[in-house]
């Protein structure tokens, strides 16, 4: 069995929804029932990846697609949900912040280490405390954050909110490491990862939890009558995608079977499935969920980011 790790990063808004809504929002996005962050399930990376893989390789990587009974074979590949891991908040200074919180990383750091990665190899979790929690821990390096608006408070405001800005190591270390995850080419992507390094900040469980109710983009639509152009009864809806620029992350394990791929082959397969841009979850017609899908071996791609 080999493991992955797999990283999202939206390039247009992102509709991975639930069908029907029961509150303001008619078609809001899928959220997980205990924690409340959003997250595109498993079985939608999996099925654009097994539409864009060849014919003669679908069936052994993904399995067969005849429900017959007796006449489906499972495939190599399981995908978990890709859950949220960077939320893009507006931010008065550098347009943009892309926010984390501890939890999250929490979880991205237990998942890093099932996959074998070693507690040494990755960077130490800020704690915030709750009476701090008006405070957000950005980069330790002066002069690679952006996010600060007013200099000589220390202030940056992000959504709504005014925020007491705390330099931090451990932000320091987090921005690079996943810079390096994120956007892995060396030379295609360093500007991104530079702009990773000087917009990222962690904020508190708490409030993140309340961005994750006020950042999320929210769209009214509306279905026009054909002669008229004018709304038809019951055409207005609300729908909610996930920004531009969000990035999410999940596991992806690979199973081999006797008498099929190898290991190395789907491995080399499904890095050519996402050399180019993925259309994932609903709305495809609108432009909705263009996105860059990574897969990355851990155990050979990981860095040291204490290092």
């Amino acid at each position: 069995m080999t493991s992955y790790l797999t990283i999202v990063h939206v390039l247009s808004s992102l509709h991975a929804g639930t069908g029907q809504g029961s509150g303001v929002i008619d078609l809001p996005i899928a959220r997980e029932k205990a924690t409340g962050l959003p997250y595109l399930p498993g079985s939608s990376l999996k099925g654009t990846l097994r539409t864009r893989c060849p014919e003669e390789k679908r069936e052994p990587i993904f399995g067969s697609e005849d429900t017959a009974i007796g006449a489906s074979s499972a495939g190599t590949v399981q995908i978990s949900d890709q859950r949220l891991l960077l939320l893009p908040v507006r931010s008065l200074a550098g347009t943009f912040a892309w926010v984390t919180s501890p939890y999250v990383l929490r979880r991205l750091k237990r998942d890093l280490q099932d996959l074998g990665i070693e507690q040494g190899m990755l960077p130490e979790i800020p704690t915030i405390a709750a009476e701090n929690l008006q405070e957000a821990r950005i980069s330790d390096v002066e002069e690679q954050c952006r996010l600060v608006a007013v200099k000589d408070k220390g202030i940056l405001y992000l959504d709504e909110f005014d925020l007491i800005a705390h330099p931090d190591p451990y932000v320091t270390q987090w921005a690079t490491w996943l810079g390096h995850l994120i956007f892995s080419d060396k030379i295609k992507h360093a500007e991104w990862r530079q702009a990773l390094q000087s917009q990222f900040c962690i904020v508190h469980d708490d409030l993140f939890g309340f961005l994750l109710r006020t950042a999320i983009e929210v769209t009214a639509r509306i279905h026009l009558q054909e002669e008229s152009k004018t709304v038809m009864n019951g055409g207005l809806w609300y729908e909610e995608s996930l920004p531009a620029e969000t990035v999410l992350s999940g596991l992806m394990l690979t199973t081999p079977r006797p008498g099929k791929l190898s290991a190395e082959e789907i491995g080399q397969e499904l890095d050519q499935l996402v050399t180019r841009p993925l259309q994932l979850g609903g709305k495809s017609t609108t432009g909705r969920g263009l996105c860059r899908v990574s897969i990355t071996d851990m155990k050979r791609g990981a860095g040291n980011a204490n290092a």
